[in-house]
């Protein structure tokens, strides 16, 4: 596709939002496919993930950042820097509020956050329509409204599919003229490793207390070929958390939790990488690591 025509568009567009408020499920609802992890805990998203949408005559590289909040750790200051430092380097920013909740604070406080990034156009994305009714949606519509000047304001549902073609629409033509950034079947760019461990991390979530989420981190020691066979992969992994009690509940009774964390991971695994795998998955504590500047480079989430 290098010979693109000249009025091909390309560039990048970030979603942005309070935690836990669809971003994740609606960039892998435009993508076509699961790039991002869900969860209905909030603050899962941890990293800037792209995800790539391909048409005719566009390509549109999403960037789905974590949940803009008031932080309470180094962790969280961490990924507010990640978020704002992503805002400035996009084409075009998507404010997600979900159509269920009441604009609130959290909301203001993120938009007067966009207001500061001059000149890069923001669109207002109600979210999550499948679960509000019209009343619901037409209130909320006019509530985002009042909230700033955006360039649209576009009702979705990542679920249904509603409006999906729309929002694609709308972000494309907000993108500059140029040719594609990745090559046409690419999907993501992520690491391989990277979204293994956010698989881990993804059944991990699942069921566990609300306090827990936040303390769990997932790496990929390493990924190989077993000897001798080409038809399974071993994955060997650490799950980190902060304290022996919080070890205890991920493994649960005799083991049986993390047995049913693994074989979910495994198989969510196997379908992201189309392989027979091994998984190999150990827990360890890192003792208060979402305050710790060492132990935060050495999970991944840099200064």
């Amino acid at each position: 596709m290098s010979g693109a025509e000249p009025d091909f568009r390309s560039g990048f567009a970030c979603f942005a939002g309070r935690p836990n408020v669809g971003k994740s499920t609606l960039m892998n609802a435009l993508v076509g496919t699961k790039v991002a992890i869900t969860s209905a805990k909030p603050q899962t998203t941890r990293r800037a993930i792209r995800g790539i949408v391909h048409r005719p005559a566009a390509q549109l590289v999403i960037v789905d950042t974590p949940g803009l909040h008031r932080p309470r750790t180094l962790l969280g200051e961490r990924l507010d820097s990640l978020v704002l430092s992503t805002l400035t380097e996009v084409d075009m920013i998507g404010f997600c509020i979900p159509a269920t909740d009441p604009v609130g604070k959290g909301d203001r406080f993120i938009a007067e956050k966009l207001a500061a990034v001059k000149k890069t156009p923001v669109v207002a994305v109600v979210t999550k329509c499948d679960l509000a009714s019209r009343e619901q949606i037409a209130k909320q519509l006019l509530a985002v409204s009042e909230l700033a000047d955006f360039a649209e304001i576009v009702p979705v549902s990542a679920v249904s599919g509603e409006q999906l073609d729309t929002l694609t629409d709308i972000l494309v033509g907000h993108l500059p003229e140029g040719p594609p950034l990745y090559a046409g079947g690419e999907l993501t760019d992520e690491p391989e490793q990277v979204l293994v461990a956010e698989l881990i991390r993804e059944a991990a979530l699942e069921g566990v207390r609300d306090e827990l989420p936040h303390s769990i981190a997932v790496v990929v020691e390493e990924m190989r070929p077993r000897e001798g066979r080409d038809d399974l992969l071993d994955v060997f992994a650490e799950m980190y958390v902060e304290r022996p009690s919080q070890k205890a509940i991920v493994i649960g009774h005799r083991g049986e939790r993390l047995k049913d964390v693994g074989t979910r991971a495994r198989k969510q695994i196997e379908a992201l990488l189309g392989t027979r795998v091994y998984l190999d998955l150990h827990i360890k504590i890192a003792k208060d690591w979402q305050r710790d500047p060492k132990q935060l480079r050495r999970l991944g989430f840099y200064d």
